[in-house]
């Protein structure tokens, strides 16, 4: 079932989304070669907790930490470690924030160092794709057509777009109904009403859009080992447009 959200459950998950770009801007200033993301995770969740906040992600299926970090042809779901991270990496890391009960949840793509063109190209689509799915958040539209426009755009700018991981409901619980799969057809799809909140998540591939599990079965990669980008919004669907609750500072470009 699809819960709609009161406007008190709204401002509070829009409290939690400005802790949780907060957190965001914070890491893109530690972001360098011989960062660990084990330390860039145990600074994502003392600052929850100093802040009043809880990692929702310690505990769902028995996961271990306050972060996802995925280098390079990891897809999602990558393990924090004590690897560092070498010039020329791209790195996503992504979180879910629990502040008084109210959620919000956001990935962002982070280059490490100096990266090559074809790096660039890859984050830059994808964050593209991104604000490109959240304009058709709109009352009265579908499902596909968030989906459709994603798909439309990274494939015109050659790159894949992964099927196997969904945007998704949130609040109060991580994962609701409905799924928000960054492909498909317009038109297609559970139409979108005022006061759903969802999440809009597209990661795209460098090469072919398939996902293969690691042996840890959290973390998915590329199946051709080509590096793959992923930025994520908790979005509110309202009269007025789609309210973005983890923007940060409004800049979308």
């Amino acid at each position: 079932m699809i819960q709609r959200k009161s406007k008190r459950e709204i401002e509070l998950m829009a409290e939690a989304g400005k802790l949780l770009a907060a957190i965001h801007k914070e890491i893109a200033k530690m972001i360098k070669p011989g960062i660990t993301t084990a330390e860039i995770d145990a600074f994502a969740e003392k600052y929850m907790i100093d802040h009043g906040a809880t990692a929702e992600q310690i505990g769902y299926n028995g996961y271990e930490y306050a972060t996802c970090a995925s280098i390079n042809d990891e897809i999602c779901h990558g393990f924090p470690r004590q690897e560092a991270l070498k010039n020329g990496d791209i790195v996503t890391i992504d979180m879910v924030v629990n502040l008084n009960g109210a959620l919000a949840d956001s990935a962002w793509t982070y280059a490490v160092g100096e990266v090559d063109q074809q790096a660039k190209h890859l984050m830059d689509v994808t964050k593209e794709s991104l604000y490109k799915g959240i304009e058709q958040a709109q009352v009265g539209n579908r499902i596909g057509d968030i989906g459709h426009a994603i798909q439309q755009y990274a494939e015109s700018e050659g790159l894949s777009v992964v099927r196997d991981f969904t945007g998704h409901g949130i609040g109060p619980t991580m994962h609701e109904p409905p799924h928000i799969p960054h492909y498909g057809l317009p038109g297609k799809g559970t139409r979108l009403k005022e006061g759903m909140a969802i999440t809009i998540e597209p990661m795209l591939n460098e090469g072919v859009w398939q996902s293969q599990m690691d042996s840890n079965n959290w973390t998915a990669r590329t199946i051709d080992g080509k590096r793959s980008a992923q930025f994520e919004h908790t979005i509110i669907i309202s009269k007025k447009g789609p309210i973005i609750l983890t923007e940060q500072d409004n800049e979308n470009s």
